[in-house]
């Protein structure tokens, strides 16, 4: 990695949001399993999904996890990740127990730790991997009710960002499409895609949003001017 790693992390969550993908991976190009940083994994990991190699992003993922400690605030981030790439690999079985195990895990954190709208939003995603769509969609709308946007202009609205996730996630369409119509319009800090917020390219490109594709829409939204 060069020098300044975080440098590298923000300049290649820059060319993502763009579409730039050929520039973001070069950058990212030494970017392992050994890299002793969830944050600059997190950007890889999302790169590989964009680039739609399940395959690697899941190899990426598992290795890292085998060694952090258990109950580190990116373990279950990264487990919960590990879930989605799963299913969007199509490996069903064992995005159902990777699932599981974050589902129980996430509980018992939320459950000590009430206040917290990161622990509560990660529940919502194990939740939907697992299609318990309900108690999905709760735990997302808790989390945004524990950081509205109105109290923090800056993080808040990446909390509604997951929260259209969960709702393509699980079939409420319409409601994560107009979710998402104005995060297009937002400057936030995002949830799922680091520093930067929601941007057509990333929607274009990214598969978590392919529940969205066949509407027009979403196609609409895809085809907006970049911010």
């Amino acid at each position: 990695m060069p020098d300044d790693p975080v440098a590298v992390m923000s300049k290649a969550w820059i060319y993502q949001a763009e579409g730039n993908l050929h520039e973001a991976a070069k950058l990212l190009n030494n970017v392992s399993a050994q890299t002793d940083s969830p944050e600059i994994l997190s950007v890889k990991i999302a790169q590989l999904r964009l680039e739609r190699n399940f395959r690697e992003a899941t190899r990426l993922l598992q290795s890292p996890l085998a060694q952090f400690h258990s109950g580190a605030w990116y373990s279950p981030t990264l487990s919960v990740a590990l879930a989605f790439t799963q299913r969007l690999a199509g490996d069903l079985a064992d995005s159902k127990v990777t699932g599981e195990q974050m589902r129980n895990t996430l509980k018992e954190l939320f459950r000590d730790q009430p206040d917290d709208e990161y622990l509560a939003a990660g529940l919502s995603q194990a939740y939907a991997v697992l299609g318990e769509k309900d108690s999905a969609l709760k735990a997302a709308e808790q989390a945004i009710m524990l950081l509205p946007s109105a109290k923090d202009r800056q993080w808040g609205p990446g909390l509604e960002e997951n929260l259209a996730l969960i709702e393509a996630t699980v079939g409420e369409n319409s409601r994560a499409i107009k979710t998402l119509t104005q995060l297009l319009h937002t400057t936030y800090n995002s949830y799922i895609y680091g520093e930067h917020p929601i941007t057509p390219a990333l929607l274009r490109l990214d598969p978590l949003w392919d529940p969205l594709r066949g509407d027009p829409a979403f196609q609409k939204l895809c085809e907006e001017k970049q911010p």
